[in-house]
């Protein structure tokens, strides 16, 4: 759980998780071998449509979620079950405490259930004088150590098992044997077994409440939940009310991706049906007393959120977490507050409010792979920039990187004034060569994990009129869209872009209205400086003259075709070719290998090896995956692959200003792969990747190179 209430204080939480070797070494292994093996048990099974499916399925339930638990409520009742409605966390512990003093209750166990975290509900009940007990094996290691789960479903994955075999060896005041994780599992089983004995009343939560029947549906690898709802005499059930589907065929679609999301598996060891009072031999009447709480908590208002709505989708799989470059680095407990992962970082704020959110939603990278995993469609990176606005919003106060963007990206002419002086200012640090190696003291510490390039001195747009190629009949009429990094930074990947071009017949044209695409406003969710700029840039390329719009920025690629649409839905503000922008955006490898079909014949041929770098955004934001890798092929290098390929690289963008700390983490472990595959070139499409990826072998004195695609293309075209 994350408890700083500033960013001094949460940077140095950050420090603590990174410098906790076994928290890294436990979470990239968990990260990498859970990307290698989710694959396997998706087979034969189209998760892209059976994710929209489930998705179209949430949100047509989510209107009628009163008619859906009215009907619950009716079936269940019928069957013997008590429901209750909780209009906040306190009201649904007050409800169960009181449930519990009704029936004369002392001793209560627990199945894992996110619901109560987010309640708090062990903190009630303690405080009450009762005597809780976690069993699931996890919770109740956490239990022990009075701390709360680092992920959804697997709470403990934090800890080794020397740490638990410690912690066993407080509780039993014998000597543990950590070696053998059997023998704590067995600690475990003979320590929580007269728990389940001595219970007045077991509390779970629910992954299903199924309105046509009443019951409740639990997914579960532990036997522990069946004995915490079948043994003790009263069984109280906490569920959120966007648990509520309207039948048994919606539950099962679900129930197809929930854990092979969650841990990889077809499906669980356990998955139970309750429905009513069943029999039970320990209570009075031979029947179960069974108790129903619904938590509203804020999620009915969410429902009638136009953005936020969405969120409700979420069936708690954790695969948010299982996949981020962030939580991998630095786990839950600081990188979440009760919910982790991507989707912690949204409903922190509605369920715990801002003052728990304002850090931990700034810390996201925008790599898209959250989005990418998600079993029920939710465009996480779309609305943690909406969460970290509304959370902005709140606090009434405007950082200063904010204040800057939104005054100074507006201005194009401002904006690129300030670009142009940096060619300048950059002189006492720039002494020789194309790469800044020492910041000034101040900087170094935190920022010095990369060398950084050097300010081109005449931008490629002060060049464009002398280098403006004419093709007499072209095949093609193209606008290039560059970017900040290609016109001030690399206008050489933009030359090589033009060589090779012309080459195929296709005439480029640079509208040099253009500006910033607006993506580092909108990560900083300056939602309206982000519209402005995208006005700005619509209005410059007029996309009725050219067949295509491209870029060889997978970055801006990715904002201008997608973020565009999404930024402007249902603004009346929109610009009047916005559509016709958006479908002619195009990036580099995409048009190269699917429009103009090149072919071997084009390429001289190398006998080099090349390593490859998929940027986030061209990969998951664009969809584009195998052009590159074909290109580099047809162009006659030896594509050698490197493990993790479409794994970030850490940039991000301002995101590396902002968190050097865990960029430099996630840069190290990336050079680190590409190394292994004694590649002589490393290969990308995205100039933020470049500066990165060369920023960072340049200071390791690396001797690899990295460069843009379309500069190796054109190094060897004919």
């Amino acid at each position: 759980m994350k408890t700083a209430q500033d960013m001094k204080s949460y940077k140095k939480l950050l420090k603590e998780a990174l410098e906790d070797k076994f928290l890294r070494t436990a979470l990239d292994t968990f990260n990498t071998v859970y990307r290698e093996n989710r694959p396997t048990v998706y087979q034969g099974i189209d998760f892209e449509s059976i994710k929209k499916e489930i998705a179209a399925g949430k949100d047509a339930a989510l209107p009628r979620l009163m008619e859906l638990f009215e009907e619950f409520k009716t079936n269940a009742e019928a069957a013997g079950a008590k429901v209750h409605v909780a209009k906040d966390a306190r009201e649904a512990n007050e409800i169960i405490a009181a449930i519990a003093k009704e029936n004369s209750v002392k001793k209560i166990i627990k199945s894992k259930s996110m619901t109560t975290e987010e309640t708090f509900l062990n903190d009630h009940l303690e405080k009450k004088g009762f005597i809780v007990t976690e069993t699931d094996l996890g919770e109740w290691i956490i239990q022990l150590r009075h701390e709360g789960p680092s992920h959804m479903v697997m709470p403990a994955i934090h800890l080794s098992r020397y740490q638990v075999g410690n912690l066993f060896e407080g509780v039993t005041k014998k000597k543990i044997d950590s070696e053998n994780i059997d023998k704590l599992v067995k600690v475990a089983r003979q320590e929580l077994r007269p728990a389940y004995l001595e219970a007045d009343m077991g509390i779970s939560g629910a992954n299903f409440a199924i309105a046509e029947s009443g019951a409740l549906g639990l997914v579960t690898n532990e036997g522990n939940m069946r004995l915490v709802t079948t043994l003790p005499k009263v069984h109280v059930a906490l569920v959120g009310y966007e648990k509520l589907v309207p039948d048994l065929k919606s539950m099962l679609q679900i129930l197809k991706v929930l854990p092979r999301n969650a841990t990889g598996q077809a499906i669980t060891s356990y998955v139970t049906w309750i429905k009513g009072a069943t029999e039970c031999g320990s209570a009075p009447s031979n029947r179960k007393i069974m108790h129903i709480v619904f938590l509203d908590n804020g999620r009915l208002a969410l429902t009638k959120d136009p953005v936020f709505a969405e969120s409700l989708r979420c069936i708690r799989c954790g695969a948010c977490a299982n996949v981020c470059p962030i939580y991998s680095k630095v786990g839950g407990h600081k990188y979440g507050h009760v919910y982790i992962g991507a989707i912690g970082l949204i409903l922190t704020v509605f369920y715990h409010g801002k003052e728990n959110d304002m850090e931990i939603v700034r810390n996201c990278i925008n790599c898209q792979t959250c989005k990418e995993i998600c079993p029920v469609d939710i465009d996480l990176p779309h609305l943690i920039k909406k969460t970290y606005r509304a959370v902005l919003d709140q606090e009434g106060k405007t950082p200063v990187k904010n204040f800057l963007l939104s005054n100074v990206m507006k201005n194009r002419r401002l904006f690129h004034f300030i670009l142009r002086q940096a060619y300048l200012a950059q002189k006492p640090l720039a002494k020789k060569g194309p790469m800044i190696r020492h910041l000034p003291h101040l900087f170094e510490k935190e920022h010095g994990f990369r060398s950084l390039p050097v300010i081109a001195k005449t931008p490629f747009r002060d060049q464009w009129k002398q280098i403006r190629p004419k093709v007499a009949h072209p095949k093609y009429t193209i606008g290039f869209f560059a970017g900040c990094a290609i016109d001030f930074i690399y206008p050489e990947q933009a030359k090589a872009l033009f060589k090779l071009l012309q080459g195929h017949n296709v005439q480029v044209e640079f509208p040099k209205d253009q500006t910033c695409c607006g993506l580092p406003a909108l990560m900083a969710a300056e939602e309206e400086t982000a519209k402005e700029v995208a006005r700005q840039n619509v209005k410059a390329m007029q996309p009725g003259n050219y067949d295509y719009i491209l870029t060889l920025c997978a970055s801006c690629g990715s904002h201008l075709k997608h973020n565009f649409l999404k930024i402007f839905d249902k603004d009346d503000a929109a610009p009047a070719d916005l559509q016709a922008f958006t479908d002619k955006i195009i990036d580099f490898s995409s048009f190269m290998a699917n429009i103009l079909k090149v072919s071997p014949e084009a390429f001289e041929g190398t006998a080099k090896k090349v390593a490859y770098h998929s940027p986030c955004h061209l990969c998951r934001g664009l969809q584009v995956v195998e052009e590159p890798r074909k290109l580099i092929e047809l162009a006659g290098f030896e594509y050698v692959r490197s493990k993790d390929e479409d794994v970030c690289c850490g940039f991000g963008g301002s995101y590396s200003v902002d968190f050097p700390e865990i960029s430099s983490e996630i840069l190290k472990k990336k050079l680190d792969n590409i190394e292994e595959t004694d590649a002589q070139l490393l290969v990308t499409d995205c100039p933020g990747c470049v500066l990165q990826l060369r920023g960072g072998l340049d200071k390791r004195g690396g001797k690899l190179q990295v460069k843009h695609i379309a500069e190796i293309l054109s190094e060897v075209s004919k």
